[in-house]
């Protein structure tokens, strides 16, 4: 099945502003770009693309001054199914880890595994280890925080999340994350968009979503503590330790965020 995902964010700049965004499909994703979500900006200003050290694309700019419209629009094929799951996958020994997955194991702006390792011990010590830890994790995540958009902040750890039992869908995978590295097991943050594609309704507004990745056997899992459900129509954006490291719009100056939206739409197949 073919997706058509975008955004359209608008901002008000009291001066000049530089920015960097993380907006584009993730490069996994290029063989199944249709039509690419290329950012164009009203006023027109120069956009320059780059890579991060986690190999997200990125782009930065000088917004003007003024209301300023970031927009993107594209379509990705996508195989139409849920999220893999693997039940018998193992976990790795620390030294038997590729070198490249060691620093998901180290504690992160929003993921304080000194904080939180005791308790993770405390909880996931008598789980089977491999994919059943990682799903009981999950689970007790899932359980543990109650979702609403009220009591969201940028500024929300894991620890906080642990404590206050209520949040978002990053603060899910926050929390997920640092139980994941307390207990030797890489994990990092995704961003990207999620649909509601194969859910019965009633169906609420979209947004850019939060999950993680987890390290078993030798490649990365998908995990949604949020949902706990395998779910369809996933499309990656950006990945990185936490939240910090994939923010859709690090700003470099004052502003005010008028609208925001995102869309993530099945598109009708062709009649043979």
């Amino acid at each position: 099945m073919q997706i058509n995902v975008g955004y359209e964010l608008t901002y008000e700049c009291p001066q000049p502003t530089p920015m960097i965004l993380a907006l584009s499909v993730h490069y996994s994703r290029a063989s199944d770009i249709v039509k690419p979500d290329h950012l164009t900006i009203q006023p027109s200003v120069p956009i320059e693309a780059y890579r991060d050290s986690f190999g997200n694309w990125c782009s930065r700019l000088v917004a003007p001054a003024g209301l300023v419209r970031l927009r993107g629009d594209g379509i990705v094929n996508d195989t139409g199914l849920p999220d893999e799951t693997a039940p018998h996958a193992m976990q790795r020994s620390v030294q038997s880890l590729p070198g490249d997955t060691l620093q998901f194991l180290l504690g992160s702006r929003y993921c304080e595994t000194d904080l939180l390792s005791e308790t993770a011990w405390k909880l996931f010590e008598g789980t089977p280890p491999g994919w059943p830890r990682v799903q009981g994790i999950c689970d007790f995540v899932h359980d543990h925080i109650r979702f609403s958009y009220d009591h969201a902040r940028a500024t929300k750890t894991a620890h906080e999340v642990w404590r206050e039992r209520v949040g978002v869908c990053r603060d899910y995978a926050h929390l997920a994350i640092t139980f994941c590295r307390c207990l030797n097991i890489p994990a990092r943050y995704c961003t990207g968009y999620l649909g509601d594609i194969g859910m019965p309704p009633p169906y609420a507004p979209m947004d850019f979503a939060g999950w993680f990745e987890a390290f078993l056997d030798d490649r990365w899992y998908t995990f949604d503590a949020r949902n706990n459900t395998p779910r369809i129509g996933r499309v990656l954006i950006a990945r990185g330790r936490d939240a910090a490291d994939v923010a859709i719009s690090t700003t470099f100056g004052p502003n005010t965020m008028q609208t925001f939206q995102v869309w993530t739409n099945v598109l009708a197949e062709a009649n043979g």
